[in-house]
């Protein structure tokens, strides 16, 4: 991956300012995030483990562009949440614009804002993505950021990851591992679904279509639960649309 989007920021630097103030620990680099994190970081910064981050980078879906004298407006969504982010044009600059578009994956760094009591992304660089490996790439550099960050703060590799027992196994190498269903938790027909995913061999994933075929003793709704909760767990993830479905650690 390009060196701005390594799992970048773990040079970590302590500072702090005299006359006795509290010690504030921040990170070089930029933090691969999902625009869940962000929408639920702190008014008073972008924080893992106790550091704080000024840049962050995420990949999503352009779903509206909005052009005016001064800034471009982009609504950007990924399969945890939806956020805008303001490119600034200085004068002069409003034909120089990025060629992206909508209905397309684009990968953004900038810095997290309040903005009216919503967070927003100030973009200091953004670019189409063709390539859905490079969507797969940055959910594993957002999981081996926060498994790096734990390590760093604890001291040792050990530590829970996002919420389940495959994650713990992954941070137990100080990185990420390839887990199988019963090492997330996962029983019965969300098993079932979960190695069907996981066993297609295809850039884009598995059609829900593909998946009801496979497994018609699943109701359309039943379906429909499932792989919304993968999703929420961060197990799967969608891809070309929210209808093809791919495995993290696939």
């Amino acid at each position: 991956m390009n060196d701005s989007f390594g799992a970048g920021g773990f040079n970590a630097t302590a500072g702090g300012s005299g006359g006795g103030a509290v010690q504030e620990n921040k990170a070089e680099g930029i933090l691969p995030l999902t625009i869940r994190h962000i929408m639920e970081s702190s008014d008073n910064g972008v924080q893992l483990f106790g550091m704080q981050y000024s840049m962050v980078t995420f990949m999503a879906i352009v779903r509206s562009i909005d052009h005016s004298s001064t800034k471009i407006t982009y609504r950007l969504e990924d399969h945890t949440g939806q956020i805008d982010a303001h490119l600034w044009l200085e004068e002069g600059d409003s034909v120089k614009t990025p060629g992206i578009g909508t209905d397309g994956y684009a990968r953004v760094i900038g810095s997290v804002r309040n903005q009216g009591g919503s967070k927003v992304i100030m973009i200091f660089k953004i670019n189409q993505v063709s390539s859905p490996n490079e969507v797969t790439t940055h959910l594993l550099e957002v999981l081996n950021a926060r498994f790096k960050s734990e390590e760093y703060a604890k001291g040792s590799a050990g530590g829970a990851g996002f919420g389940g027992a495959g994650e713990q196994t992954a941070a137990s190498s100080g990185g990420f591992m390839e887990t199988d269903g019963n090492a997330l938790g996962l029983t019965g027909k969300n098993l079932v679904v979960y190695k069907a995913i996981k066993s297609h061999i295809s850039d884009t994933g598995i059609s829900r279509q593909e998946l009801q075929k496979k497994f018609t003793h699943i109701s359309a709704s039943e379906m429909q639960s499932i792989t919304d909760y993968m999703t929420q767990e961060g197990i799967i993830y969608t891809s070309i649309d929210s209808d093809h479905f791919l495995c993290v650690d696939a």
